[in-house]
């Protein structure tokens, strides 16, 4: 092997070790955190991210109280008509025994007459006026013999059918149970978490959370007058709107509570339905089917004691009073106010006395 050969492969080899001995540049490997520490504190919220999520709870709460106030509704029919099943079924089968007590009374009375049946009696009269007044009872005899036959059958298929409605409708009851269980669970859950986080902020943040909220409101309002939508909406109320808007403006003041349906506390479609039951007409009892069946109404053709839905799942609905307001139950922790119509998202109209 020549000199310089052995020149380069030794310098080869300096710098190979020279690397490998060389401390190295990669990013440190995190330090792991001690038994028994918590990790580092995650960054903390905005009060307006505050205020977007505890809505947003709210929110949900009030989806599973519409949910859970249509389940009870059901509820309420289907024991109702359970209830009228049951005594239908006690009325069929009373019938019953009163038809076989009528059959059993004219099987004694044949027997009573030695067993001869009408139709041999008739034949060995020698009367002609008896044998007309005979073959004339033996028609009605047979036709009455028809009759309670017939009546009886029908009772006992009646009986059956009342007999497996009422079997439906239970199940349909306990499925809607099931139903008012999970909603009642789901509402529960989010009114709890939307607290929480009120309940981890200071008192001047707690005021500041109320002023953002207030003022999302105001600012809503503000853009839904300036929209012009309200241009046309200078209808009057009918008689019973004013009854049903005096109803809703004297329960200003009582609390939200989900499910409620006065006379103490309200939730927002049980405050709509009591006003307008209060004005003489029944309504449906969740802001969803109210929404769902009662005639709708342009806003621009509005009139004080129009309902107005909100959301675009129809979670929420408050009263129109006129002058661009309304009157409602906003949500858990709140009490029912007046508010600005526009001061949330509007879906829709809908008018009770059409």
């Amino acid at each position: 092997m020549n000199r310089r050969r052995r020149v380069t492969i030794a310098i080869t080899a300096v710098c190979a070790l020279t690397v490998l001995a060389a401390p190295a540049h990669a990013a440190p490997a995190p330090t792991p955190v001690p038994p028994g520490a918590s990790a580092a504190p995650q960054p903390r919220k905005s009060l307006e991210e505050v205020r977007a999520e505890i809505e947003a709870l709210y929110r949900q709460a009030a989806s599973a109280t519409d949910a859970y106030n249509l389940a009870e509704e059901q509820a309420k029919r289907q024991s109702a008509e359970i209830v009228k099943l049951s005594k239908a079924i006690v009325d069929g089968r009373a019938r019953i025994e009163e038809l076989k007590r009528r059959a059993g009374a004219a099987a004694r009375a044949q027997y009573r007459n030695g067993g001869i049946p009408e139709e041999a009696r008739l034949v060995l009269t020698e009367d002609p006026q008896l044998f007309l007044e005979g073959a004339n009872r033996l028609a009605q005899g047979q036709k009455a013999t028809r009759d309670l036959l017939g009546e009886l059958q029908q009772s006992q298929d009646d009986l059956e059918t009342y007999t497996r409605d009422a079997s439906v409708e239970w199940t349909r009851l306990e499925a809607n149970r099931t139903r008012q269980d999970r909603a009642r669970k789901l509402i529960t859950e989010k009114i709890a978490a939307a607290e929480k986080l009120e309940s981890q902020l200071a008192a001047a943040e707690l005021e500041r959370l109320r002023h953002l909220e207030r003022q999302a409101q105001a600012d809503a309002q503000t853009a839904w007058l300036a929209s012009g939508a309200l241009k046309e909406a200078n209808r009057s109320a009918t008689a019973q709107g004013r009854a049903a808007i005096g109803f809703a403006l004297a329960q200003v003041g009582k609390p939200y509570v989900w499910g409620a349906e006065g006379p103490d506390a309200y939730d927002c479609s049980g405050l709509t339905q009591r006003a307008w039951s209060a004005a003489g007409r029944s309504i449906p009892r969740t802001s969803q089917e109210q929404w769902r069946l009662l005639p709708k109404v342009a806003i621009r053709d509005m009139r004080p004691g129009d309902l107005i839905i909100y959301y675009g799942d129809a979670t929420h609905v408050g009263m129109y009073i006129g002058d661009g307001s309304m009157v409602h139950a906003p949500r858990p922790g709140r009490d029912v106010t007046v508010a600005g119509a526009g001061s949330m998202p509007i879906l829709g109209v809908v008018r009770p006395d059409k």
